[in-house]
């Protein structure tokens, strides 16, 4: 008799093992809207009610970043008095 059908449950277990060990770290998590360049001439001008254009085209999906690694794309909602933002699509680990 083969062991071959326990073997890839006892692969699983041991990797669900390992995931418990690291669940509750925190990482931070950041959803980037857009950016620009701007001179630090540009900079320095900037004040209470100035407005910054981004390379962002209004209703495109915004990058959600895990430690520097972007890992999906959402849209922002509101939830309550606070933004939250809705996954749209999992980006896929390059090899």
């Amino acid at each position: 008799m083969s062991d071959e059908g326990n073997n890839g449950a006892s692969e699983f277990d041991a990797l669900n093992s390992q995931f418990k060990k690291i669940e509750n770290v925190e990482t931070k998590l950041t959803v980037e809207v857009g950016s620009t360049f701007i001179t630090i001439r540009d900079l320095l001008k900037l004040n209470v009610g100035s407005v910054v254009e981004l390379d962002t085209v209004a209703g495109e999906h915004l990058k959600i970043i895990v430690n520097g690694v972007p890992v999906a794309r959402g849209e922002i909602v509101i939830m309550g008095e606070t933004l939250g933002i809705r996954f749209t699509d999992v980006i896929s680990p390059e090899k």
